[in-house]
């Protein structure tokens, strides 16, 4: 019997729902939440399309991962941690082998992010994700764009380069080593959010942001929410060694400044509380790179070496 939209969810996304604070999850017209005293909520929404976000012709457990990831990344960035999500499906067709691996590797993610599907919409129409997912986070502590100051120091976690770089796969005639092109896939379909650096960066860091859009244009939030400018030094930035057989340095500096897709978070810190911040980063608790301060003066400007300031082309991914 042809699957229909209700068959599609009890078959595929039922079990993908048990979870602490669930008092009613998928199957009815709405999830009812429980969420624990002294939290706030903290939701987000991120859709992916076929053929903008993702290939065509990508396996659905790399969607599936892909679209799970990005949206926690946003959670991250708040300082919160996941715990559950909504799903809206646009799908051509009603195809079972696709659905099996699309919605076991949801499941997977799930578990390993420690958040659970509570509902969501069926569709026919051009393969589209949207994923809503929402957290928990204590009551004035959550991370926002808008706290930071003149004098702040600016941090990104990770490296940078790599989500923009992994375009290249998708390029014809791109030769690259098979270690390479394993990890440009992981970078694009698995990028790791950095929810456990999102959560230690309470209390320390004044404003963060996930980088999806390439550093430059969303550091140029923080700066623009915050009413400030931002100085970013070139030589600072932190790029995976590796790097350098997909291009040469002036074009992964311009992959890791405006060609996004690194789902790293960009934070910022007070002068008071770098100290803490570099003893968890020499302690291993995190990896993170200092790469320059916020200003008093409006604008986001990139610095060589010698102080002077870079054009870089491009500032980030334009939407439309």
């Amino acid at each position: 019997m042809p699957l229909n939209e209700f068959s599609l969810i009890r078959e595929y996304f039922s079990a993908l729902g048990e979870s602490p604070g669930v008092a009613l999850g998928v199957g009815d017209d709405c999830a009812l939440l429980e969420v624990a005293a002294g939290q706030q909520l903290a939701v987000t929404v991120d859709t992916l399309v076929a053929g903008v976000h993702f290939p065509l012709n990508a396996a659905a457990g790399d969607v599936a991962c892909r679209a799970l990831r990005v949206n926690l990344s946003d959670l991250a960035a708040m300082g919160a941690k996941p715990r559950w999500f909504t799903l809206a499906l646009t799908l051509p067709e009603a195809d079972e082998n696709w659905l099996a691996a699309f919605s076991a590797a949801l499941a997977e993610e799930a578990r390993t992010f420690h958040c659970a599907l509570v509902g969501g919409d069926t569709t026919a129409g051009p393969l589209t994700i949207s994923i809503q997912m929402m957290g928990e986070v204590p009551s004035g502590q959550a991370l926002t764009r808008s706290g930071a100051h003149a004098g702040d120091w600016i941090y990104v976690t990770g490296s940078l380069g790599e989500g923009a770089a992994a375009l290249q796969l998708f390029t014809p005639g791109c030769e690259l080593s098979g270690v390479v092109r394993e990890n440009l896939a992981q970078r694009f379909y698995r990028p790791r959010p950095r929810l456990a650096e999102g959560l230690k960066l309470r209390g320390y860091a004044s404003a963060a942001v996930d980088i999806s859009d390439g550093l430059l244009a969303d550091l140029g939030h923080i700066a623009e929410s915050s009413g400030l400018g931002a100085e970013v030094q070139l030589a600072q930035l932190p790029l995976a060694p590796w790097l350098e057989e997909v291009g040469p340095l002036e074009q992964a500096q311009v992959w890791a400044l405006s060609g996004g897709d690194d789902y790293e978070l960009c934070f910022t810190v007070p002068a008071e509380q770098r100290q803490a911040v570099d003893a968890m980063i020499a302690a291993d608790d995190f990896s993170a790179t200092c790469i320059g301060r916020m200003t008093a003066a409006p604008g986001v400007y990139c610095l060589d070496a010698d102080g002077i300031r870079v054009t870089i082309p491009e500032t980030g991914y334009q939407h439309f």
